[in-house]
């Protein structure tokens, strides 16, 4: 039996995926105007992509920030995220910094979830893990690859790596070059839900080759999709209210 996560009355890791938005704002007035938009539109989580944040290195800021977002949203699951340039973000941290920023975020109890990257150390990954469990947190371990897709056993591999370092929610996001490689995360996604993953999963191929894995994750055992709001924050990104008709769609024909 798998576990489901459940925030804010959303369950996560049953019936069809749900729909999570991200917030690119540079500013608090324009992550203001980002959250009422958003109130419009039906999507199920906010992420906030914090790298976007031109002040993201003063944690006051950041919290005043998050303030003003609750404040607008409050009953709707809030994944804080710093992506790093690496991995597709704005910009890059340094490690000491990347660890003090989350470990804020979760102290002020305004998020549900963080994001943590694969990538970093172990023990910058369980350190953080840790302080988000200690004040009701849930952790997503992410990795993205936006130069390829790597093989079915290591996209396999990294989601169980996610999992065993106990990471609420294992993600993974990859960059098909061809048909097969879209193929070959399907193949890898459905592996890992019905051969390993004990939790909800995240998978998708990004780009316009891989918006079938953005809508087809009921099938497959991929738990959340990104839809965009006013602008995407990864390619393939399709709007939120469009997103949603397909999925009921879907839905319904299972």
């Amino acid at each position: 039996m798998k576990k489901t996560i459940t925030i804010k009355g959303l369950t996560i890791g049953e019936g069809t995926p749900k729909i999570c938005t991200p917030m690119v704002g540079r500013s608090v007035s324009e992550l203001i105007d980002e959250a009422i938009h958003i109130k419009t539109i039906d999507a199920d989580i906010v992420e906030w992509r914090v790298d976007f944040f031109d002040e993201v290195e003063d944690f006051s800021k950041v919290k005043e920030a998050l303030e003003e977002i609750r404040g607008i949203l409050p009953n709707v699951p809030l994944i804080f995220t710093f992506r790093s340039e690496r991995e597709g973000g704005e910009k890059e941290l340094s490690n000491q910094t990347y660890l003090e920023l989350n470990k804020a975020a979760v102290e002020t109890r305004l998020v549900d979830i963080i994001d943590v990257e694969l990538l970093y150390n172990e023990g910058i990954i369980k350190s953080l893990i840790e302080a988000a469990h200690l004040n009701g947190v849930f952790v997503i371990i992410s990795n993205h690859d936006f130069e390829k897709t790597p093989s079915k056993e290591e996209i396999v591999s990294r989601l169980r790596k996610a999992q065993e370092l106990g990471g609420d929610i294992p993600k993974i996001a990859v960059m098909p070059k061809s048909t097969s490689d879209v193929l070959t995360l399907l193949d890898a996604t459905c592996s890992m839900y019905e051969h390993y993953a004990d939790r909800p999963i995240i998978t998708m191929s990004m780009a316009g080759q891989g918006v079938i894995s953005r809508i087809a994750g009921e099938v497959f055992g991929s738990a959340i999709t990104f839809g965009a709001a006013k602008k995407a924050s990864a390619p393939g990104q399709v709007p939120v209210n469009d997103l949603r008709k397909v999925l009921e769609i879907l839905q319904s024909n299972l």
